[in-house]
């Protein structure tokens, strides 16, 4: 029988566990997979600390209670249920969670770089909290999907596209060696439509791959790309952000009318 873990009547009252949450909580469960550490290991009381720190950079929570260091050790046991090197002996793990665990666990738990690279970014980003100022307070946008990474990394990716002096020099370059701005997926190019009140307009979006950004880092005009305003919420419709080779992939299908 598995061991019942403590349940911890101050960490009811805490919202779910967010994506950046579950992607840490899995980076230390992997670490000490073989045997779980108790609510006392010094890792535990850390992340603790640190998931405290992220909410109040997040603009979550004020309280100084958030994820206790009961409540981390009970998410390491939610991740056991998830994970087969614990479960095929017939081991069942802690049965209540969060819905995103699974998905969390399928996302990152094979691939330990992309996870690893993914924690330092995170942890990185909201160490410069304060350097960051709004960005990582910014109010979510209803036609942008937190990406599958979580809500820091999405705030930073959505920071750099807005930098207005990226956007200008994008521009700059793609006029250059162009003559136009024309979307990279679709070629939609907004004078040729509207002329003079479409001139100048297009978005830019953030290529890098979202897991090797780092605050501070420097972002060159290679990791940038004009998109159309369509094709753009396209990318960011869904938790699994598209590649633009997958963008253009969803334009040659074909399109389905609703009357069949």
């Amino acid at each position: 029988m598995d061991e019942q873990l403590p349940v911890s009547s101050s960490s009811q009252s805490n919202p779910s566990w967010s994506r950046d949450e579950l992607i840490l909580a899995l980076d230390l469960y992997l670490r000490h997979r073989d045997a779980l550490p108790s609510k006392h290991h010094q890792e535990v009381q850390d992340l603790s600390v640190f998931l405290g720190k992220m909410g109040r950079a997040l603009g979550v929570t004020t309280a100084a209670s958030f994820r206790n260091p009961n409540g981390v050790y009970m998410k390491l046991g939610n991740f056991r249920r998830w994970d087969p090197e614990y479960t095929k002996d017939g081991k069942s793990g802690l049965a209540k969670g969060n819905k995103d665990e699974e998905v969390v666990w399928n996302e990152f738990a094979s691939s330990p770089a992309k996870l690893a690279s993914l924690v330092s970014v995170i942890r990185n980003t909201v160490n410069l909290g304060e350097q960051l100022g709004s960005q990582l307070q910014q109010v979510d946008e209803p036609d942008i999907h937190e990406a599958a990474e979580g809500k820091v990394v999405t705030r930073l990716h959505r920071a750099r596209e807005r930098s207005r002096k990226l956007v200008e020099n994008k521009k700059k370059q793609a006029l250059a060696k162009h003559g136009k701005l024309a979307c990279e997926a679709c070629g939609f190019d907004f004078k040729a439509t509207y002329g003079s009140a479409g001139e100048g307009l297009i978005d830019v979006h953030h290529i890098r791959p979202l897991h090797t950004l780092e605050p501070g880092q420097k972002t060159s005009l290679d990791d940038l790309a004009l998109l159309c305003a369509n094709c753009h919420r396209v990318v960011h419709a869904s938790r699994h952000w598209l590649s633009l080779d997958e963008l253009r992939t969803t334009m040659s299908q074909p399109v389905i009318s609703p009357s069949g």
